[in-house]
């Protein structure tokens, strides 16, 4: 039994370690405004977002939008350049307004149709970054935005989504802070990480 849980341990301290190093890739940069109980008010510089627009519920739009973004980046583009993956990822709903994360994926939804996108790193312009070569693929640039965004951990399922974003209304709500946009979803890990180490973001554009 002693055998067991040391072997168990060393597996969980070796996962973890995994997920550590795995996951260190430029994040988006912002600043704080202000910390509130439960989220916080950040300020997010223009960025430059690779993104696309899917059909389908959550998790589906969320990894198909993923895999076209992804290709993207490790190299379907009209240089074959890879690009380095930046964190989080983002989906937010389709309602035609403009993203402002920079990630590696960001999803939302509006009448099944999701945005996903991934930040650029900031070492590119529109000018230097490759044309991507399958035209579901969109650069845009995202101008300066204030977000407030809500943060936790473990498994981002619909249902947890759901949740955090709801509470996140409820709490901007109760402190008069004025929504201007949709709730996304913000993702920071790459699967593989273990639970307990992920990063994981409801966010809103607020005034």
């Amino acid at each position: 039994m002693i055998t067991l849980l040391i072997i168990i341990l060393i597996i969980l301290v070796l996962w973890s370690l995994w997920g550590f190093f795995s996951s260190r890739v430029e994040h988006a940069e912002y600043s704080i405004l202000e910390k509130k109980k439960g989220y916080e008010v950040r300020l997010y510089p223009k960025h430059i977002v690779a993104q696309t627009t899917v059909e389908g519920d959550y998790r589906t739009a969320l990894n198909t939008g993923f895999r076209i973004v992804a290709r993207y980046i490790f190299g379907g583009n009209v240089k074959k350049q890879g690009i380095a993956m930046t964190a989080p990822v983002v989906a937010r709903e389709n309602v035609n307004q403009k993203i402002a994360m920079t990630s590696p994926v960001m999803a939302t939804e509006s009448n099944g149709s999701r945005v996903i996108s991934f930040g650029m790193p900031k070492s590119y312009s529109m000018e230097t970054l490759p044309i991507p070569t399958d035209d579901r693929v969109k650069l845009v640039q995202i101008p300066e935005e204030k977000y407030a965004a809500k943060r936790f951990s473990w498994f981002a399922t619909e249902v947890r989504v759901d949740h955090f974003e709801k509470l996140l209304i409820e709490q901007l709500k109760k402190d008069n802070i004025e929504i201007l946009g949709s709730v996304a979803y913000a993702g920071y890990n790459a699967p593989w990480t273990p639970p307990w180490m992920r990063r994981q973001e409801v966010l809103v554009k607020v005034k």
